[in-house]
């Protein structure tokens, strides 16, 4: 089976690809392909809060380092790991990606970006749950702690 693991280089995809690991056979994934997806005509650009070298350059330079952090977390787990960056809207990029791949689940983080972005943007999990091709596993935040 192939998985695509989505990310918005947010710290909550980087838990949902260690989600992902925490559970399933290695065995029965034939490859893990990491997504990024870049808005070339976004007014904010791609934000890596997952590398520890995080770079001043472009989106791409960001979405590639956030790409690989997170192929880094399936280093030596088993299945292939193949590095994706894509340009275009996040939900419909990780759909056609699915469908290019002929995934068999997507793993994508809810609520990565923040409620703000969720209201004035749309959810991409969301969206990408209602049309994929394929089971989608949405993987939350931890629930905060009350003081």
């Amino acid at each position: 089976m192939h998985v695509i693991v989505a990310t918005d280089g947010s710290k909550q995809s980087l838990a949902a690809a260690k989600h992902l690991k925490s559970f399933a056979d290695p065995t029965k994934i034939t490859e893990i392909s990491v997504v990024a997806v870049v808005r070339p005509l976004a007014s904010v650009a791609f934000a890596d809060d997952v590398s520890e070298n995080r770079l001043d350059g472009s989106f791409r330079d960001a979405a590639q380092s956030a790409v690989d952090t997170i192929a880094g977390v399936f280093e030596g787990w088993g299945p292939k790991v193949s590095k994706r960056i894509r340009s275009g809207s996040a939900a419909n990029e990780i759909i056609k990606a699915a469908k290019q791949y002929d995934a068999g689940l997507v793993v994508v983080a809810a609520g990565g970006r923040g409620l703000s972005d969720a209201v004035l943007v749309g959810s991409t999990a969301q969206r990408v749950q209602h049309y994929a091709p394929c089971p989608v596993l949405v993987v939350r935040p931890a629930p905060r702690k009350r003081k």
